[in-house]
């Protein structure tokens, strides 16, 4: 099979179908979005393929036929009639402030006004969006079509300074307000971005929007599905564990098919290398300060229940970690139940790529830094390779040894319990290990699982005064945690105590039992 040039970084359709670019269809979804409805609003992760489809829309409406041979659009579109478009995207350079947010619109319209040979009418941002409605339907015989990408950037980009956020939220909602208020004069609209902002915030002047974001049948109307991989990228794959992309890179979930994220399917053909690639292209630190500012134990960042209410929406002032986590891609729906009026789901990790790459960074801010236990997870692999527990037992030891104590005096999570059992689980879950938490059993629940190399890791977590109490292995004998797993292989029972006026493990008790 003839292999084509990857489309790495591009968002236009017209580059992709012209330079011979794999493409993956989405055109059915794009004619069911514009044959079901008019205002629609669609929120998913940043690199996802976002802007492509908001380029796929502009393309379809402006006519381009030739782009689409090919194509279910090719015979499903009336080529014949063309629709003016107005494409607004804030997905480029970083705004400081609402001047910045003002200048860059002035830009924008700008361009559009002199692609039609017209200056502007008004002085003011509101007015000639106005204007351009207005005179484009005018000028057409054809209501316009209004495409915005990345309208929360703005926002986003400043949302550690509260004023400056809400200074750029009101100057946009003022912009959107616009959409509705010249109904008569529009066609379709469609909005994009990270972040699902309240209606009554940022969308209370276009509150007709629809949302897709959690619409089964758009779950994949960004990213690619297995199909896709099997069908459009076949000449890729060789060469390449099919089980270990899936493993990596899929398990994205909007209450639909699970998909891949395209920037990392893209770099993996590319370096034919299984690496962090989406993670590693910008994690927002304030994501990572704010789990950490928030005490959260990492364990259950996988595994959190919610609803659908809280997940879709956010404000400056009041950011649930579900929803940031959700809507920055970090966690996934594992599982919905509906309920009356509602929707409680179920989040996990979508794959390994983050889970492991989520729990490095999340390290790195309980311990001091990156540097401190970039040393430790290598070195913790080449542990659980030889199955070396005493090692084990030095490395963590030596690892609270070294996270300096002035980081202690000032962490406001330190004197938490969880942060004990969080840079344990943690180490484990960086390495992308099959890790259990809370596993149950017939006498209670252990309170992490670890399997590796036909080996099993159970272990039990106490927080005792100055010293080691033994109470933490023996409630693994007590309770005979190990039945449940004496056909996986030989059991490890490890009863680790915590000592938090040492700042250390002040126990560490190892027991062997062979099924």
């Amino acid at each position: 099979m003839q292999r084509k040039r990857l489309p790495i970084g591009i968002q236009t359709l017209r580059e992709i179908r012209e330079d011979n670019c794999y493409y993956v269809d989405k055109t059915p979804l794009a004619l069911r979005l514009v044959q079901q409805g008019k205002y629609f609003f669609l929120s998913r992760p940043r690199r996802f393929g976002k802007s492509l489809f908001l380029d796929t829309l502009k393309e379809l409406f402006e006519g381009n036929e030739a782009l689409f041979k090919g194509l279910y659009a090719e015979n499903h579109w009336d080529w014949a009639v063309k629709y003016p478009v107005i494409r607004i995207s804030f997905g480029g350079a970083s705004l400081a402030s609402v001047e910045d947010l003002g200048r860059s619109l002035h830009t924008q319209f700008t361009l559009l006004e002199h692609a039609q040979g017209w200056s502007a009418q008004f002085p003011d941002i509101r007015g000639r969006f106005v204007s351009l409605i207005q005179r484009l339907a005018e000028q057409t015989g054809q209501r316009v079509v209004v495409l915005v990408d990345e309208y929360d950037k703005p926002i986003l980009d400043r949302i550690e300074d509260r004023e400056i956020a809400l200074g750029m939220r009101e100057a946009l909602k003022d912009l959107y307000s616009v959409i509705k208020d010249n109904d008569a004069y529009i066609r379709f609209a469609f909005l994009t971005g990270v972040s699902k902002f309240s209606k009554v915030s940022l969308f209370s002047g276009l509150n007709n929007l629809q949302d897709i974001t959690l619409d089964a049948r758009y779950s994949t109307i960004c990213g690619y599905t297995d199909q896709d991989v099997d069908r459009v990228f076949a000449a890729e794959l060789e060469g390449l564990d099919r089980s270990e992309i899936k493993r990596w890179y899929n398990g994205y979930n909007w209450l639909g098919d699970s998909v891949y994220n395209p920037f990392d399917l893209l770099l993996l053909f590319d370096h034919r290398s299984f690496r962090p690639w989406w993670f590693e292209t910008g994690t927002p630190s304030f994501l990572i300060k704010l789990l950490a500012k928030r005490h959260q134990f990492t364990p259950e960042l996988g595994k959190s229940i919610t609803s659908d209410a809280l997940l879709s929406t956010f404000d400056v002032d009041n950011i649930p970690v579900e929803a940031l986590m959700f809507q920055a891609g970090y966690v996934t729906i594992d599982h919905a139940r509906f309920i009356p009026g509602r929707i409680i789901i179920t989040l996990r990790f979508p794959n390994m790529e983050v889970k492991s790459a989520l729990h490095d960074r999340l390290l790195g801010e309980l311990c001091g830094g990156l540097a401190i236990i970039q040393p430790q997870i290598s070195r913790l692999y080449e542990i659980l390779l030889s199955n070396n527990i005493p090692a084990m037992r030095d490395l963590f030891r030596a690892f609270f040894a070294t996270i300096p104590h002035d980081w202690y005096r000032n962490s406001p999570i330190a004197q938490y319990e969880g942060y004990w059992a969080s840079i344990f689980y943690s180490h484990f879950a960086a390495l992308g290990l099959d890790i259990k938490l809370e596993d149950a059993t017939n006498h209670g629940r252990i309170d992490m699982t670890v399997c590796f190399e036909g080996h099993v890791y159970l272990f039990e977590f106490k927080v005792v005064e100055l010293a080691p109490e033994g109470r933490a292995l023996q409630q693994l004998r007590d309770r005979n945690y190990a039945e449940k797993y004496r056909n996986d292989g030989p059991v490890h029972l490890i009863g680790v105590e915590f000592s938090k006026d040492t700042r250390n493990i002040v126990g560490f008790e190892v027991e062997e039992q062979v099924g």
